[in-house]
Parts: C-alpha cells; structure tokens; sequence
C-alpha cells in the first residue's frame, strides 16, 4: 500500500512539474499553455522508462525544455547590472563566432580648401572574427540512492546552480575584458592616491575619480554613455570620503545607484586585479601585493553576444556501473571592447 502511495505521488508530482514547464514554455513556442503542458507530459511519458522514483527524474528531465528555460534565465541574468543596455550583437553570432567590421581611421577634413581636384583618400575596411568564450561547468552527479527518498525538486536545484556558476564565470570574464591590459596613451591605467588604509593600500579619493574622467575628455570620448564600475573597497573609500556621494549612493526611492561626475556607477565584487600596472590573467589567484581595480567605459564602444548553451545529460540507466545521472552545460559568450580606445583602469596603490 504504502509503495502505491508513493508511486502516485511520483506520479502525480511528475506530471504538475510538466504542466508547469508546458505552461511556461507557451509563449515561446507560440502556442497555447494547455496545448504546450500536454504536449510536455506526452514526450516526457513517452521516453521514460517507468514511474519508479528512481525514473521520476526522467520524467522532469526534457533536455531542450531545461536548455531553453536555461538560455532564457541567463539573457535575462545578463541584461542586469553593469552591463544593461550594452550593444547585444547575439543576432550575428555564427557558429559561435561573430564578425566585426573594423572601420579604420575617419576622413581627413578640409577646411577652406582652395586646390581642385580634391585628393582621393581611401577607407579600408577590415573583417574580424572572433569566437565567443565557451564556458562549461563540471559534471553533477546525481545517484539513484541520492534521489531515491528526497522530497524536493533536485534537478530545478542543480540547474540553478549551474546557471548562477556559468553567469558569475562571464561576468568576471566581461569586466577583465572592459579593462586595460597595462598603460598606454589611448588605454590609461591609473593608481589611487588616498591615504593608506591601514593595510600599506592607498585608498580612492574624489580627485582619482576625476582622473578617470580626465582620462575620458582627454580621448574625447562623449559624455553621454559613459559607465563607472568601482570594486567594493573602492566604493567604501568614496563612502568615507564624501558625505553627499554615500547620502545619494543609493537612492531608495528608486533604487538605483547615483551617477557622479558624469558617470553612470555600478559596483561589482569580481574586477580584475593588477600587478606593478600590468593586469593578471583571468582566474588566476591574485597575490597579496596585486591590487584590485576599478573600470570605466563607454557603452556604445563596447558590445556582448550570447552564442549557443547546451545541456548535457547521462541517465542512470544508461550508467549501470555507477547508477547515477550526470550533468553540466556549455555555453558561449562574450563581452569586450569593439575597439581599445575609450576604457580606462585605476587599481589601488600601495604605500612606499
């Protein structure tokens, strides 16, 4: 009796998930949600094994129902934040790769020209290719005897996971990208100025942002569009410094963080580090004398794009000598600089 419960339960359970995924899997597929949760319980029915609790994770698991829900979850994930209303290019995105054209330099101007014929001045154009980043998760297993007597839905829990690894991965991965490699005369890279915090670290100071901002006039980039995205030490900095910037930092009415001298300011925990002016390589360890740094940009230069995402799934009936299921995702994208020429960097010095 008691197993019969439990198989109508399963049985039960596996059917509501299904709907639920029908439900809002309709509007993509442009068809009605009672339509749609039929259909996900016809499939599902159709390539399970039976109705075992072991088998009621078949059930659930429509591998391009999870993927599709997987690619809406995190386009929306990455419209937030810092890099909202960057150029999305996604719709040019090729077999994960993505053309550019790179329009060279502008015309040479005229002024008050007296000499005919005018000279001919020719602007090249050039192709470049890029191949988005691919980011993959480990393999999740997930036991027979795991799944066997929980009472909550693993997979949504697993997947979520993954979801949230391959979201932090890219945004880490976007904001090294959006800064400078070291110092030059169109990319500058900046050190802090402030007073030691007590750590042989100088602090951010009100001067350094305008440096930034300097930096930016200087490149002649324009006003409008312009983005700061300060590490969480350099926004604890301006807090104490200036008592107007930490009264408006967060305005509550909105919630949205106050812009300053022009920019747009944004905080983010995972921005790159920098060693004597030179930036460390991605998802490398930083050493206790890098320094953590802080970026500016202009949004029109800078562009993202979304490529492919694919779920890959092993059932523990296909997997007799561990009985377990397995999981992980693949997917592309990237987030740089169209052209390196209007982003700046500035990283916390350290005391002589």
């Amino acid at each position: 009796m008691l197993s019969m419960k439990k198989l109508l339960m399963t049985t039960l359970t596996a059917i509501l998930f299904n709907c639920v995924v029908g439900v809002f899997l309709a509007p993509l597929l442009g068809t009605s949600a009672l339509a749609c949760a039929i259909g996900c319980n016809v499939v599902s029915f159709g390539v399970s094994a039976g109705f075992a609790p072991t088998g009621a994770l078949r059930d659930g698991v429509l591998t391009e129902i999870w993927t599709g829900e997987m690619i809406k979850r995190l386009r929306a994930g990455l419209d937030g934040s810092w890099l909202a209303d960057v150029p999305d290019n996604s719709a040019v995105v090729e077999n994960d790769v993505i053309h550019l054209v790179d329009v060279g330099v502008d015309p040479d101007v005229l002024i008050n020209n007296t000499t005919y014929p005018i000279d001919l001045q020719n602007l090249t154009d050039s192709d470049k290719a890029i191949s988005l980043d691919k980011f993959q998760t480990k393999v999740t297993p997930l036991t027979d005897d795991e799944l066997h007597a929980i009472s909550y839905d693993k997979m949504s829990r697993v997947q979520e996971s993954h979801r949230n690894a391959i979201a932090d991965a890219e945004f880490t991965k976007a904001a090294h990208a959006l800064c400078p490699n070291s110092n030059t005369s169109t990319t500058p890279v900046l050190v802090t100025t402030g007073e030691d915090d007590g750590t042989g670290r100088l602090k951010l100071t009100i001067k350094d942002v305008l440096k930034l901002k300097r930096a930016l006039d200087k490149a002649k980039v324009p006003l409008d569009g312009r983005r700061l995205v300060l590490c969480p030490d350099h926004i604890n900095d301006l807090l104490e410094l200036d008592q107007r910037f930490a009264n408006q930092f967060y305005q509550y009415e909105t919630g949205k963080i106050t812009n300053m001298y022009g920019f747009e300011i944004y905080q983010f925990v995972n921005t790159p580090y920098y060693s004597a002016g030179v930036k460390v390589a991605v998802g490398t360890t930083p050493d206790t004398t890098d320094r953590q740094a802080s970026f500016a940009y202009y949004v029109p230069r800078v562009f993202k794009a979304t490529g492919s995402l694919k779920m890959y799934y092993r059932d523990a009936q296909t997997n007799p000598q561990y009985q377990r299921n397995e999981i992980n995702f693949r997917h592309y994208f990237i987030c740089m600089p169209k052209k390196e020429d209007a982003n700046v960097a500035i990283y916390s010095g350290t005391k002589a």
